[in-house]
C-alpha cells in the first residue's frame, strides 16, 4: 500500500491544490504535515519577532480549518512545533512514505529547508510544484526568468495577450483508513504570545482559514456587490469594504489567485463587467509580477541597493527609526498609519505607500528595516509583495520614475476631513 505525504507551506487550502490532486490520484493513503517552524518566531535585528502576534493568530485559525477540511477527505494533518526537515524525516520512517508533495519556493530560507530535507531522506521522491501564481511559470511568454521585463505594464500586457489562466484542479477521493494522530495545534501561548482581542477600529477583523476566504469572496463580490466599485474605493482607509481584503488569505494560500480570478469571471458573466471587476484581476497580476521579479533577481530584493543596484546616502539613526515605528514623526498621516498597523496588523495600500516613501525618501533611512518591520507586523505578509513593494517605493526597485510622495497632499486627498487621522490619533 502506497503512502504519499503533502507538506503544507504557504498553500493552506484543500481546493485548487496540486499536491492534494496528485497525491490523492497516485496513492492509496495520504497524510499531511504542517510545521510551526521555530525559525519563523526568532527575533529580528530591529527587535521584533519575525512573525508577530497578528499573523500568528491568523495562521493558527487557518491550520484548525485546514485540519478539519482535510479530515473530511480522510487525510490526517500532523502539526508540529519544530523544523520541517526534522519532523518530516521522522514521519517518512514511521509511515513508510515514498513520495512527498510540496509547493515550490525559491527564497533562500525556504530553499535551505528543502536542502536539509533532501539530505535527511535521500531515497524519498520529492515532487514540487508552482501553485501560487495566476499565470503559471510554464505558461508565461518568456523563455527564461532572465527575460522578464523591468516594468510591470510590459509584463501585464504581454501576459494578458498570450497567457491563459489554467483551470482549477480537482481532487480524487481516497478511502478512510485507521490512523493515530495525537499532534496538537499550538496556541498563541505555546508560541510565546499573549492572547489578545481584535481592535474595534480594525479594517481587517476577519479570521484565518479556507472557509473564511471563500465566505469573504461571496460576501464582497455577490452579496454586497462591492466588486463593482472596487477601482473607485480601493484607496480608502477606514472600514472592511473599501477593498477586497483578500490579501491575507492569498498570502498563506488559503485561497488561490486562480480561484479569485474565476469568481471575478463568474461575476462578470452573471452580474456585471466593468473597470472595477477588471481592476481586481489587474492587482492579481501585480502580485504575480513581484513573485517573478523575486524569481529573476533572487537575493537582490533583500539588498540595500535593490534590483537597480542604486546607491543612496542612507541614514541609519535608530532614534529616527524608532519614531517612525511608534508613529511619532512630524507627519500625522504617517503616524496614524503606523498606529493602525501596530494595533491591528493591517494597513491600507495607500498607507503602505506613504509610510514607505516617508521612511526611505524623506528620512532617507535604510528601507530594509521598514520591510522587516512589516514582515513582523502584517497579517498579510508575503515575502515577494512586501520586499518588492518596499524596493519600488524606495527607489531601488521596478518604478522607472523613482517617485517621492508628498505626504501632506496625500493626506488632503485621501483623508480630507481627517476622519482616518482622528480615528487613530485621538
Amino acid at each position: 500500500m502506497s503512502t504519499g505525504l503533502i507538506w503544507f507551506r504557504n498553500d493552506l487550502r484543500t481546493q485548487d491544490h496540486e499536491g492534494i490532486a496528485k497525491a490523492t490520484d497516485n496513492h492509496d493513503r495520504v497524510i499531511a504535515v504542517y510545521c510551526f517552524d521555530p525559525r519563523h518566531y526568532e527575533e529580528l535585528e530591529i527587535g521584533f519577532r519575525k512573525t508577530g502576534k497578528f499573523r500568528t493568530k491568523f495562521l493558527i485559525e487557518t491550520i484548525h480549518q485546514l485540519r478539519n477540511n482535510l479530515q473530511k477527505m480522510h487525510i490526517p494533518l500532523f502539526v508540529f512545533q519544530n523544523k520541517p526537515e526534522v519532523k518530516i524525516a521522522e514521519l517518512v520512517k514511521e509511515h513508510q512514505i515514498d513520495t512527498i508533495y510540496f509547493q515550490k519556493e525559491w527564497t533562500d530560507e525556504e530553499k535551505e529547508v528543502e536542502r536539509n530535507l533532501k539530505e535527511s531522506i535521500p531515497d524519498v521522491e520529492l515532487i514540487d510544484h508552482y501553485q501560487q501564481f495566476l499565470f503559471h511559470p510554464d505558461d508565461i511568454p518568456y523563455d527564461s526568468f532572465d527575460e522578464l521585463p523591468k516594468v510591470f505594464t510590459e509584463f501585464r500586457k504581454k501576459c494578458e495577450k498570450k497567457t491563459e489562466v489554467r483551470e482549477l484542479l480537482s481532487n480524487s477521493k481516497i478511502e478512510e483508513f485507521e490512523f493515530v494522530n495525537d499532534t496538537k495545534i499550538p496556541s498563541l501561548k505555546d508560541l510565546d504570545f499573549n492572547e489578545f482581542t481584535t481592535d474595534e477600529r480594525s479594517a481587517f477583523p476577519f479570521h484565518g482559514g479556507e472557509d473564511e476566504a471563500l465566505k469573504r469572496v461571496e460576501q464582497y463580490f455577490f452579496k454586497q456587490r462591492n466588486l463593482e466599485t472596487y477601482k473607485e474605493t480601493r484607496n480608502g482607509l477606514i472600514g472592511t469594504d473599501y477593498s477586497s481584503k483578500l490579501s491575507a488569505w492569498l498570502a498563506n494560500g488559503s485561497i488561490s489567485p486562480r480561484q479569485i480570478y474565476f469568481k471575478v469571471k463568474q461575476y462578470e458573466k452573471e452580474i456585471k463587467s466593468n473597470q472595477s471587476t477588471y481592476w481586481l484581476i489587474f492587482e492579481l497580476i501585480w502580485r504575480d509580477f513581484f513573485k517573478y521579479i523575486s524569481l529573476k533577481h533572487g537575493n537582490k530584493i533583500f539588498q540595500l541597493e535593490g534590483i537597480r543596484g542604486k546607491s543612496h546616502d542612507w541614514n541609519d539613526d535608530n532614534e529616527t527609526f524608532r519614531k517612525w515605528i511608534n508613529g511619532e514623526t512630524k507627519e500625522d498621516f504617517v503616524n496614524a498609519n503606523m498606529l493602525e498597523i501596530a494595533h491591528t496588523g493591517f494597513m491600507s495600500n495607500r498607507g503602505r505607500q506613504n509610510v514607505n516613501s516617508y521612511l526611505a525618501k524623506e528620512l532617507k533611512h535604510d528601507w530594509r528595516k521598514g520591510a522587516a518591520c512589516f514582515e513582523s507586523l502584517l497579517i498579510d505578509y508575503d515575502v515577494h509583495s512586501n520586499w518588492g513593494n518596499w524596493m519600488y517605493n524606495s527607489g531601488v526597485g521596478n518604478d522607472p520614475r523613482d517617485r517621492k510622495f508628498n505626504i501632506k497632499s496625500q493626506a488632503d486627498r485621501y483623508d480630507p476631513d481627517n476622519d482616518y487621522q482622528d480615528l487613530w490619533l485621538k
